[in-house]
């Protein structure tokens, strides 16, 4: 079921008919070629605005295949660097390093996340998968509930672990929600 679940978001075409978030979503990444330059790391747009559960000012999270994240920042800053407030980090999730770059393209936020990890075993792909089938099963009302908590300051997985109960750690919890 989640290889089925991910062909869907694999290509962003299903943008193109979605929100005008969305529209303008496809039309940047499309027009900039952001996703073609990083197509050997299997890129996948992960987050809120392919769930339509996006705020003000939510970004355009782009989750990589990293194997060398070190040695791909460099090419990353080659990629991107002359976008406006260009940033990149090496930063540790758990027992991985990780490559964090950030920018903005046509005003709107870009974050590429990479680990050497397949994009299906990362986290932020996993969750997407997971609350993507929430949101189907539980419907309007309830996106609408978990947006109004992200409008509030709750980041989207707390949100999702508050309104389905879960308890204890919101990331780890949602990973092992069934429906």
């Amino acid at each position: 079921m989640e290889n089925i679940l991910l062909q869907r978001f694999l290509s962003i075409d299903y943008l193109k008919s979605g929100t005008s978030v969305q529209k303008k979503a496809y039309h940047i990444l499309r027009d900039n070629k952001v996703l073609e330059r990083l197509d050997k790391y299997t890129p996948i747009l992960a987050g809120t605005i392919p769930l339509d559960i996006d705020v003000e000012d939510s970004d355009l999270d782009i989750i990589c295949y990293f194997p060398n994240p070190q040695a791909q920042e460099k090419e990353i800053k080659e990629m991107f660097s002359t976008a406006t407030e260009f940033t990149s980090r090496i930063s540790r999730l758990g027992d991985k390093e990780c490559l964090i770059a950030n920018f903005r393209i046509a005003g709107v936020r870009v974050e590429i996340f990479g680990q050497n990890l397949p994009v299906d075993q990362q986290m932020a792909v996993m969750h997407m998968l997971i609350e993507y089938k929430i949101l189907q099963n539980y419907g309007a009302d309830f996106k609408s509930q978990v947006r109004n908590l992200k409008i509030q300051g709750m980041k989207t997985e707390p949100a999702f672990a508050h309104l389905l109960k879960i308890e204890g750690e919101p990331y780890e919890g949602l990973l092992t929600y069934s429906i």
